[in-house]
């Protein structure tokens, strides 16, 4: 029975995908593995991954400086392995502008041109000092003119007040110099629709790249959203809670649910997305190559 109902969920996938005919553009985020059996696995995935020509890699990191250095390493491994672009996430909660110039021009002496400019979080209660993402920006292309993303937040950042204060934060980010914007992940298109057209009517020029988390597992996509205000429509709710104890099918229902949000957002204009990969390539290789890529 479960095997006529995965290959059932597998046609539907299949009749999708006939009807797609746009290339498209991808990039994707990794992690910094916690020992050397995650970073195995990390790597195989980058090579996996780099079979689709990716326009850029982007690796995560904390706020201390042993996970900086850890981003560092991973940043220059992988571009030694691929040859494909790889910005480390830099972030500048908990730092001083002398320490982040310091970076920045390691960073670009070390061949590193792009940057992944985040404000990031913080455990200290005085923010009376605090930077923020467009002073990281402006800090930046003093130091050199380094190719620089930045996060957008199609259903508002948790700390905003309101979505309007929230453009005007990312026209700053733009404004300081930010080469584009990468959203948080969403899975209601008319979200980032109506971002988009919001980021147009304030003058913010620069391509709103759709972040894509893939679903591997609702439990833990859950956990994401609740972190991170994203809205999980209902009818997710109604599907997934049928397929509690399939991890197959959360995958491949998963996997549809993805497709759509990307045909949709192509037949929009969109060209390039970026996809959240948690150091994982089965799903993301699968839905790339799907798509013509």
């Amino acid at each position: 029975m479960r095997f006529s109902k995965n290959k059932y969920h597998k046609d539907i996938i299949d009749q999708k995908l006939n009807n797609l005919n746009k290339k498209i553009k991808c990039s994707f985020e990794f992690f910094p593995p916690k020992n050397i059996d995650l970073e195995e696995k990390l790597f195989s995935s980058v090579i996996k991954l780099n079979e689709l020509k990716p326009f850029f890699f982007s690796v995560t990191y904390g706020a201390n400086s042993g996970e900086r250095e850890k981003t560092y390493k991973i940043v220059k491994k992988i571009h030694e392995k691929t040859g494909v672009i790889t910005a480390p996430h830099l972030t500048c909660v908990d730092s001083s502008p002398i320490e982040l110039e310091k970076i920045a021009k390691f960073y670009w002496k070390n061949g590193i041109r792009s940057i992944f400019a985040l404000r990031g979080d913080s455990n200290n209660t005085d923010h009376s000092h605090r930077m923020y993402a467009y002073d990281l920006v402006m800090l930046l292309k003093k130091i050199a003119n380094f190719d620089i993303s930045v996060a957008a937040y199609p259903e508002v950042h948790p700390e905003s007040p309101n979505a309007q204060l929230d453009i005007l934060n990312l026209k700053k980010k733009i404004d300081a110099g930010a080469n584009r914007a990468i959203t948080q992940f969403f899975f209601n298109t008319e979200s980032y629709l109506r971002f988009r057209d919001n980021c147009i009517k304030n003058n913010i020029n620069v391509e709103i790249v759709p972040g894509i988390l893939p679903i591997y597992n609702f439990e833990q996509l859950k956990r994401f959203a609740k972190m991170t205000n994203v809205k999980i429509p209902s009818w997710m709710f109604e599907i997934f809670d049928k397929l509690t104890d399939d991890v197959m099918s959360q995958k491949i229902i998963g996997a549809s649910i993805i497709i759509d949000i990307i045909k949709s957002l192509s037949e929009e204009g969109v060209k390039n997305f970026h996809f959240y990969t948690l150091n994982q390539s089965d799903i993301v290789y699968s839905i790339c190559r799907l798509f013509g890529f």
